[in-house]
């Protein structure tokens, strides 16, 4: 049977000075949808959370319920939100082996030297970044700070639609928050999880943009097709540091 690396090397698609680029399927449907549907409801929760915390549109006349759309529509994208965190939870275990934990969690000597490889890249102390075919070491960890961050921000939306609604419908799963802070409390710390989520955006953006153009291994339009390109080298080397 042949391994990933094999089939990964089966579809050469150009020359890089003497080197032939392959591409290498690593972020599969599932992972790419949910990407996007949590930067989508980022955005929509974002936009209405901060409209609830602020409301900058005035409506008048006996029609007008901005307020009451607003919330209808911070709702929905809660619950898109929440069901997409699940579905990526899920495919930490049955995606591949770039969509995975493992290398989401530096757990090998190999993975901590590339957490700080690339930290020190960032830090302008070394030249260029370490070329993996997935997440680096330092992106992986720095992804499991955002989807605690993603926890918090569910739970505390959960507790706070849970008081809107009357305090019975998901008081099994969320009422215990209630004992460690109060609803005021929980309603700051779920706003401003939202400027994190905002600032990560930013910088996800930069950084995915500064290292397709180090790579030049297509990371940015990974995201839209799933494949990524390296030569065989790179992809053995990568498979290496597991």
């Amino acid at each position: 049977m042949a391994t990933t690396t094999e089939r990964a090397e089966s579809h050469p698609i150009g020359i890089v000075g003497d080197e032939t680029l392959f591409s290498v399927y690593v972020w599969e449907l599932p992972v790419r949808i949910m990407h996007w549907v949590i930067v989508l409801s980022i955005a929509v929760l974002s936009f209405t959370g901060y409209y609830l915390y602020y409301p900058f549109i005035i409506s008048r006349g006996s029609d007008a319920f901005v307020m009451g759309t607003i919330r209808f529509i911070h709702e929905i994208a809660g619950f898109t939100f929440l069901a997409a965190f699940i579905v990526r939870l899920y495919w930490f275990f049955m995606g591949n082996r770039w969509a995975g934990w493992r290398e989401y969690l530096p757990t090998s000597r190999p993975q901590i030297d590339g957490l700080f490889n690339q930290l020190r890249y960032y830090l302008f102390l070394k030249r260029e970044p370490s070329a993996r075919v997935g997440h680096n070491p330092l992106a992986g960890i720095t992804y499991v700070a955002i989807y605690f961050l993603i926890l918090i921000e569910i739970l505390t939306g959960l507790v706070l639609f849970n008081r809107v609604v009357g305090g019975s419908v998901l008081g099994f799963f969320v009422n215990w928050i209630t004992w460690f802070a109060s609803y005021r409390t929980i309603r700051q710390i779920h706003f401003l999880i939202m400027f994190a989520f905002l600032a990560f955006v930013v910088h996800h953006v930069y950084s995915a943009v500064l290292i397709d153009i180090e790579e030049r291994s297509g990371l940015v339009g990974s995201i839209f097709s799933g494949y990524k390109y390296f030569t065989r080298r790179k992809i053995r080397e990568d498979a290496q540091r597991r």
